[in-house]
């Protein structure tokens, strides 16, 4: 079992596939996703990888948090998330992930938080037909109608649906394909929707119902460090001293 990966949902779009048909795809980006830090079998009873992402201001962390990341040597970040792995697929503290994690025509799970759309009526939260729009019915043409009962039992029963709060919820998308990769610009097009609004963080693992794909990396696509840019230039040799007469 790989780590998942943390990303920011970036919008929707439509690509073309080989065929010349466009498919819906989210775009997400991965900036900055990297390990903070590592739990092992002998030290903490369970193996697990613990990943940051975002970018966030210093003067605002807890003293606890900023010596958490001091003691990694890891810039801070906004989120901490961990996620469990085999010992095989434990990482190094200050590796950053890439896009190169998944590849095209891998199914993902993608976690995250929908929308949050405040107090709704039965009718858009629970999907209602409504009342009658003639028969006598006047005013309460979108009420859910009667809640209760009789004298027995004389109550509502729990997990009646009602109008209520909507969306605001932790909700996952299982077995999406990955259409394409940009590695270069950390950007990863997943078919379909997810949740959460522009701008939101989203968990996204390898598909627990599907297989993982043969060319995917292992233990982890890691993000290459640059190296320099150029071999640094040799000192000129010490021109030969004169003889004096």
């Amino acid at each position: 079992m790989r780590t998942g990966v943390l990303a920011k949902k970036i919008g929707m779009t439509r690509v073309f596939d080989a065929q010349g048909r466009h498919v819906q795809v989210t775009v997400l980006k991965m900036d900055g996703c990297q390990v903070v830090a590592v739990r092992d079998q002998q030290k903490n009873g369970y193996t697990a990888v613990q990943l940051g992402f975002g970018d966030v201001k210093v003067k605002n962390m807890t003293k606890a948090a900023r010596g958490h990341f001091a003691k990694a040597k890891v810039e801070p970040k906004k989120n901490l998330v961990e996620f469990r792995v085999d010992e095989k697929s434990l990482l190094e503290v200050g590796a950053e992930l890439s896009a190169a994690h998944f590849v095209p025509g891998q199914f993902v799970d993608v976690t995250g938080t929908t929308i949050g759309k405040g107090f709704a009526g039965v009718i858009a939260r629970h999907h209602f037909g409504g009342m009658p729009a003639s028969h006598g019915v006047s005013i309460t043409h979108r009420a859910h109608g009667s809640t209760g009962n009789r004298q027995d039992p004389g109550r509502v029963f729990k997990n009646k649906k009602m109008a209520g709060h909507l969306g605001d919820k932790r909700r996952t998308i299982p077995n999406l394909p990955v259409v394409s990769v940009d590695e270069a610009e950390g950007l990863l097009f997943i078919r379909g929707a997810v949740p959460g609004c522009e701008g939101a963080v989203v968990m996204v693992c390898d598909a627990m119902k599907k297989k993982l794909p043969s060319g995917a990396p292992l233990p982890a696509g890691l993000k290459k460090k640059a190296e320099s840019a150029a071999p640094k230039a040799e000192a000129p040799a010490a021109a030969p001293e004169e003889k004096k007469e």
